[in-house]
């Protein structure tokens, strides 16, 4: 897997504990990397969503238990990079989450990536080559994250 990413932004978050946050309605995925420790971004589990309260509560925990440092939420756009409603939705979300855990979140467009998640699951025997509804958020988050640290241009 080439990820092509970007050393200048490697090395601005070299040994930082990121988590990145695949919101949505029904449930959140995660996915973690630490540039220079890590060799690549790796999934880390899944939220069933009740409310945005219980969702903060329990990242809450995982930040304190695993010391994450960075978060990076995902940002719902249209494909020509207009918003919608679930845009403003996460950029709440983002607002609360700063107000209850103190880490301001970085917003790094999610276009399409659940759309590559099925993709990459249908691709790799690690899902039997089949979409798994149980992970496809999770592995979103992931391609979020990469997207984040891929270099552009």
């Amino acid at each position: 897997m080439n990820l092509n990413f970007d050393e200048e932004k490697i090395e601005r978050f070299r040994n930082q504990n990121i988590l990145t946050i695949d919101y949505g309605t029904k449930v959140v995925g995660l996915a973690s990397f630490c540039p220079g420790k890590d060799p690549f971004p790796m999934t880390y589990g899944r939220i069933i969503v009740k409310d945005d309260l219980q969702v903060i509560s329990e990242l809450k925990q995982v930040i304190e238990d695993e010391f994450f440092e960075v978060l990076i939420l995902g940002l719902p756009l249209f494909t020509d990079g207009k918003e919608s409603e679930m845009t403003q939705t996460v950029r709440n979300f983002g607002k609360l989450l700063e107000k209850e855990i103190g880490i301001e979140p970085i917003l790094q467009d999610e276009t399409l990536s659940s759309f590559e998640a099925e993709k990459r699951m249908q691709e790799d025997p690690r899902y039997n080559f089949k979409v798994d509804p149980k992970k496809i958020d999770e592995v979103a988050a992931c391609i979020i994250l990469e997207d984040f640290f891929k270099k552009h241009g």
